[in-house]
C-alpha cells in the first residue's frame, strides 16, 4: 500500500547525575560496585520506610522543561505503577501519571518543531542479568532509586531518520545541561519507539495530535524496545515499517505488542502483548505530598539557563556568522567541549581579521573537521595538543599564502609532536615558506619537462589531466613550498610552447 504514513512516537528515558538517588541517601553512581551494595532499605522497598524527594533531581527536571518549551506544572504530583517485576523491588514504580512535570513542550529539528507531550520524574528499576546456558537470571539492585526523567513526544514524527535526529539533539542538549552523561552504551538514555502505518486518507493532524475521519479508524501500534543505539533505533523503525506493511498489504491486522530489537539479526521480536495505563492501576503516592515549583524557583532556572548557548542556537550562530556548513556545525557542536574549542577558535580569527574573518573562518573550520581530528576523537578536541590558537595561526597562514596546504599538515604533526611550538617557529624551523619567486619555479617547471617527455607529449595530444602530474612534480621538488596556483600558471604556459 502506497497510501501508508509512518506514525511515530518515542519514550525516552534519561538517568539525571545527581549526587544520590531519587528518594533515598544512595550514592547514585555504582559504576565499578559489586552487585546489590549501592542499597538501603528505602531503595529496596523494605515495610515501613518513608521516600524523601532529591531537590536536585527536580532541578535537573526543571532545567530540561525550560530548554524544551514546556509549560511547568507549578503544582504537580507523584503516583504509583503498580506491576510485578523481578527488577522493581518495591512491587511498584513511584512515578508521575495524570500531572507530570511539564507538558506540550518541543524540540525544533531542520526549522521543524516535533511536539513532546509530557516531560515526568520518576525512579528505575533494577537490572537483570540473564546468565548464558543457565536456567536463572540474577537481580542487581544498585541502579534501582536512580533519577530518571521521561520523555515522550507526541506520535508526530514519520521517519526513522527524523527520530533519530531528535534524540542526537535531545542527547547534546542534556550534555549542555550538565544535568546526564546520556551515554546510551551505559543504559543512561534508554530509547523506545512507537511506530504504527496509518493511512493517508484516515486522519488529520490537529495540532500534535491525529484525529480520524468520520468512517475510519487506526491501526495499531507497536512498542519497540531495546534499542541502545541511534543506529538501532533507525534500523529497527525501518524494519518494523516494513514488517507492518507486509501484514497490511496481506489483508491482516497488525498486534498491538511490545517488541524487541535483536541486535544480531536485525530484526524485532515478539514480547508481550502492549499494556494499557489500566493495567498497572495507578494511584497517588500516599508517602509523597505534591511537589510545589514556585516563582523564584523557576526565575533561578531562568537565568541559569539564560547563561548557556544550547548546540541549535549556536551551531545556527555559527552558520550564519562563520559561514560553516550545516553538518560542520552540526558536528562540531555535539560536546560542550568541541562547542568550545570551536567558539575559541572562531573568537580568535575574528579578534585577529575583523575585515575578513569569514573566510579564514571558513577554512579553519574545513581543517577542523578533516586533518585535526585525526589526530582526536570529537569527545576529546578540546584536550588535544592542537590548541584553538595553533589552528587559528595555521589558518591564517594558509589563508595568506605563508604556507600550502602541504606544508600546512607538516605543521599540524610537528604541533602534536611538540605543542610547545607555535606556527610560526614551526614554520621557520623547518623552512615551509611558500615560494613565489616565479623565476624559481619557472626553472623546476623546465627541469621536470625536460625529464618526462612521453608525458610532456600526452598532455599535449589531449590529456590535460596530466597536469596535476606535473604540479605534483613541482611540489616534490619544492619540497612543498612553491605556491600551487602559481605552479599551475606557470606550468599551462610552459607545457604550450
Amino acid at each position: 500500500m502506497k497510501d501508508l504514513l509512518p506514525i511515530i512516537g518515542l519514550e525516552i528515558h534519561i538517568e539525571l547525575k545527581t549526587q544520590s538517588k531519587m528518594f533515598c541517601r544512595c550514592d547514585n553512581n555504582a559504576t565499578g560496585k559489586k552487585a546489590n551494595t549501592v542499597v538501603c532499605p528505602i531503595c529496596l522497598g523494605h515495610p515501613g520506610t518513608l521516600p524523601s524527594l532529591n531537590k536536585q533531581s527536580v532541578h535537573y527536571g526543571l532545567l530540561l522543561a525550560q530548554a524544551l518549551n514546556f509549560k511547568i506544572n507549578q503544582v504537580s504530583f507523584f503516583a504509583r505503577k503498580n506491576y510485578f517485576y523481578p527488577d522493581l523491588p518495591k512491587g511498584y514504580q513511584i512515578t508521575q501519571s495524570d500531572t507530570p512535570l511539564g507538558s506540550q513542550g518541543y524540540l525544533t529539528i531542520n526549522g521543524h518543531q516535533i511536539a513532546i507531550e509530557r516531560l515526568h520524574l520518576e525512579e528505575d528499576t533494577g537490572k537483570l542479568i540473564h546468565e548464558a546456558n543457565s536456567n536463572h537470571s540474577l537481580v542487581d539492585y544498585n541502579r534501582a532509586g536512580t533519577p530518571l526523567i521521561e520523555l515522550v513526544t507526541y506520535p508526530i514524527i514519520t521517519s526513522a531518520v527524523e527520530a533519530c535526529r531528535f534524540c542526537q539533539e535531545l542527547q547534546k542538549i542534556l550534555r549542555y545541561l550538565n544535568i546526564s552523561n546520556a551515554n546510551m552504551e551505559q543504559g543512561e538514555m534508554r530509547l523506545e519507539a512507537n511506530i504504527s502505518l496509518q493511512k493517508k486518507d484516515a486522519f488529520d493532524f490537529v495540532g500534535p495530535t491525529l484525529k480520524v475521519r468520520p468512517g475510519h479508524q487506526l491501526n495499531h501500534k507497536v512498542e519497540v524496545k531495546n534499542l541502545n543505539s541511534f543506529k538501532a533505533l533507525e534500523r529497527a523503525i525501518n524494519y518494523e515499517i516494513e514488517r507492518q506493511r507486509q501484514i497490511l498489504d496481506n489483508g491482516a491486522m497488525v498486534v498491538a505488542e511490545t517488541r524487541g530489537w535483536d541486535e544480531t539479526k536485525n530484526v524485532t521480536v515478539s514480547q508481550r502483548r502492549k499494556e494499557t495505563a489500566t493495567e498497572y492501576r495507578y494511584f497517588s503516592e500516599p508517602d509523597l505530598p505534591p511537589l510545589y515549583i514556585d516563582d523564584a524557583w523557576l526565575l533561578e532556572i531562568k537565568q541559569e539557563l539564560d547563561k548557556i548557548e544550547l548546540p541549535g542556537a549556536k551551531a545556527e550562530r555559527w552558520q550564519k556568522d562563520y559561514g560553516w556548513s550545516a553538518d560542520q556545525a552540526d558536528l562540531l557542536s555535539t560536546y560542550s567541549g568541541s562547542a568550545a574549542y570551536s567558539d575559541e577558535l572562531l573568537t580568535i580569527i575574528h579578534q585577529a581579521n575583523p575585515e575578513n574573518y569569514q573566510e579564514i573562518a571558513r577554512l579553519a573550520g574545513n581543517w577542523l573537521t578533516s586533518e585535526v581530528l585525526k589526530y582526536c576523537s570529537l569527545k576529546d578536541l578540546s584536550s588535544n595538543p592542537i590548541t584553538p590558537r595553533h589552528l587559528a595561526d595555521l589558518s591564517m597562514a594558509l589563508a595568506n599564502k605563508t604556507i600550502t596546504s602541504t606544508n600546512g599538515q607538516v605543521v599540524l604533526q610537528k604541533i602534536v609532536e611538540n605543542n610547545k611550538l607555535s606556527v610560526a617557529e614551526i614554520v621557520e624551523q623547518l623552512d615551509l615558506k611558500q615560494v613565489d619567486d616565479s623565476q624559481e619555479i619557472i626553472k623546476l617547471a623546465r627541469e621536470i619537462i625536460a625529464q618526462y617527455p612521453e608525458q610532456v607529449a600526452a598532455y599535449r595530444a589531449g590529456k590535460l589531466a596530466l597536469l596535476q602530474f606535473f604540479i605534483g612534480q613541482i611540489m616534490r621538488r619544492s619540497k612543498g613550498k612553491a605556491n600551487p596556483e602559481l605552479a599551475r600558471e606557470i606550468l599551462e604556459k610552459e607545457l604550450k610552447n
